[in-house]
């Protein structure tokens, strides 16, 4: 029956079957084959997956991102980012990786910093000489910083299913982010000198300070998150709530941009991502549940263990594991089905929790853009005359840079602790 679970599963997969169909299909298919178990007990399971007090922060920062980003913030947050680093060698590049670091601390998603930021960006890197395939690659690489940085809809997925402090990851992935954003900034100064790109013109102290008056209400978003969170004025669920009140403040009575017609079509498109996001994590609550019950986690846990009992060398199995699941599975899925089994195996070696944490997250954020289901890849076909197989072209260099990041973030602990340490003295 094993088998047949795992083959179903990868046709279903493979054939490009919803996914979410996928995991809770494959579920139902073997239950009815083996007749042990009520078909019921799947729908109780995909209900009980997102029955969390947790899990009610993601549909309130989706709402959050999707208000700003049509509220006129991606575009004052590229201008604010071009006029900090624009005028160095490579530097609108380096406005492409950290508008989209600014515009992740908003909204917590990688699509949508990809939408925000590329919308505006990848026309402007075109117009400036670079090439189309870096522009586009830069752009979805770049995009995925947005489940890194906090606040993060994946990290509060991860402590939904494993315990482990929001905050404390919150914390862990700023180090982490930066460090992830830093090794696409550095080949985007490459690029840039060995194609002589030309410097954009140095703005003056006037300019910086209007653009930063003018993005500033913007970016007071992760301030109040992150700074309600830690003066302990508020949950992060809470927090989530928050910054809806805060976002619709700023869109309607700051920048005032939209009509209500327009403000209506958003709160629609927020409430159908937010669909898609849930019924996807029930199926995959389903599926976590049944290798459960099955016994097939703890083969899993023990199969792995099997193999080195030493940190660093698990650390590299999981990475491969978690790398080619998200070929297939997007970042919150993962999360949900090998989140307990993963945090199960670092506990029993001495693996920090929330290291681990960031280590998966970051390995879901490449997989947002790794073929052949990758996420982002299929959002950069909205900007514009990019298809998907250019998609593919321009993301395939990013691969290699980000794994290597991920490399210093996994072995070096520190660059993503340090902070969490400092705030919560008992990791």
């Amino acid at each position: 029956m094993t088998g047949l679970f795992v083959s179903l599963l990868a046709v279903l997969l493979a054939s490009s079957t919803p996914i979410f169909i996928a995991l809770a299909g494959s579920v139902m298919f073997v239950i009815w084959l083996g007749g042990n178990m009520p078909l019921a007990i799947v729908v109780e399971r995909m209900f009980a997956g997102i029955d969390s007090f947790a899990l009610m922060a993601i549909p309130f920062f989706i709402l959050t991102g999707c208000l700003m980003g049509v509220g006129g913030l991606s575009r004052r947050i590229v201008n604010f980012a071009d006029l900090l680093v624009g005028r160095v060698t490579g530097g609108l590049g380096i406005t492409a990786v950290a508008s989209s670091m600014f515009f992740g601390a908003i909204s917590g998603s990688s699509p949508a910093t990809v939408v925000a930021v590329g919308g505006i960006l990848y026309p402007a890197l075109r117009e400036a000489g670079y090439r189309p395939n870096f522009a586009i690659g830069l752009i979805i690489a770049s995009g995925s910083l947005g489940i890194i940085i906090p606040p993060s809809i994946v990290m509060i997925v991860y402590a939904a299913v494993t315990g482990v402090s929001v905050g404390a990851l919150f914390m862990a992935g700023v180090g982490a982010g930066l460090v992830y954003g830093a090794v696409f900034m550095a080949y985007a100064v490459w690029h840039a000198k060995r194609h002589n790109i030309p410097r954009r013109q140095a703005p003056s102290w006037r300019e910086v300070w209007t653009g930063l008056k003018d993005a500033s209400w913007g970016l007071g978003v992760p301030v109040v998150i992150l700074g309600g969170i830690y003066g302990g004025i508020f949950t992060p669920t809470e927090a989530a709530a928050v910054s809806v009140i805060y976002a619709l403040f700023v869109t309607v009575v700051i920048y005032r941009e939209k009509t209500l017609g327009e403000l209506w079509a958003t709160l629609s498109g927020a409430a159908a991502t937010t669909a898609q996001v849930m019924i996807i994590l029930s199926a995959a609550a389903v599926l976590a549940w049944y290798l459960t019950s099955q016994g097939l986690a703890v083969a899993m846990v023990d199969a792995i263990l099997g193999f080195s009992g030493e940190p660093m060398h698990l650390f590299f199995l999981i990475n491969v594991a978690v790398l080619i699941a998200g070929m297939f599975l997007d970042a919150a899925s993962i999360m949900v089905i090998l989140g307990p089994l993963l945090y199960k195996i670092g506990t029993q070696v001495g693996i920090d929790p929330v290291h681990l944490g960031i280590v998966l997250t970051v390995n879901g954020a490449i997989g947002m853009f790794t073929p052949p289901f990758g996420l982002n890849l299929f959002v950069a076909s909205s900007l514009g005359d990019v298809t998907y197989e250019q998609a593919v072209k321009g993301a395939l260099p990013y691969i290699g840079l980000a794994l290597l990041g991920l490399g210093v973030i996994t072995y070096v602990p520190e660059i993503s602790m340090w902070l969490p340490r400092l705030l919560y003295p008992g990791l």
